[in-house]
């Protein structure tokens, strides 16, 4: 929600246009779009969660189709707008900021949850800095359609989000084996810290 008034800002500031927000119409939508299709889907999941069970549907197989077809058709809308008037150079500056803030957010949490007072666990510290990273572009595309529709620009700043998607899973599959290591060592640490020492005899 803060986006919806940021943003408009942030366009105003940098490119030196602005977009009008219609709050009551992008609330509106935003609900029917992602709160609607959510209460269903926990509401049918309900009748047949016997038949779920039973059949098993591939649903991370379909999940993952869908969201390529997602991320292809956002890319081919995108790059083939000729009014994106991106070059390649501002192209590369942009890829090259969107590292460095999704590393910078990483590291940032990853310094927040290993804290001494914080209370996580080293599990709780790599969901957090996976999660708490995490954009995703099922839901950050369609509010941008929501809230700029007829925006001519609409497809120059849903580039930042299209470099962002695609990072946090390439920046994810090439952390995985160090973070994993360290939550793995980490645990095998607390647990002999916290093992009761045996009894000297004397």
């Amino acid at each position: 929600f803060q986006g919806i008034v940021i943003t408009p800002l942030l366009l105003l500031l940098f490119l030196g246009s602005s977009s009008s927000v219609p709050f009551t119409s992008i609330f509106s939508q935003l609900f029917m779009t992602v709160v609607v299709p959510l209460i269903i889907g926990q509401i049918v999941r309900r009748y047949i969660k016997d038949w779920l069970e039973r059949k098993k549907p591939p649903f991370g197989a379909i999940s993952s189709c869908v969201l390529l077809m997602i991320i292809y058709t956002t890319f081919c809308d995108t790059f083939a707008n000729p009014n994106i008037d991106l070059d390649k150079f501002s192209l590369i500056i942009v890829v090259l900021i969107i590292f460095s803030i999704q590393m910078s957010f990483m590291f940032l949490t990853f310094l927040f949850s290993t804290r001494n007072n914080s209370g996580f666990t080293p599990a709780d510290t790599v969901a957090i800095i996976f999660c708490s990273t995490h954009k995703s572009l099922t839901l950050g595309i369609p509010m941008l359609k929501i809230v700029f529709a007829g925006y001519e620009h609409l497809s120059l700043i849903s580039v930042p989000l299209l470099i962002y998607h695609p990072a946090q899973i390439l920046l994810g599959s090439l952390l995985v084996p160090t973070i994993k290591s360290w939550m793995v060592s980490r645990q095998k640490a607390l647990k002999l810290t916290r093992q009761p020492k045996a009894p000297v005899k004397v």
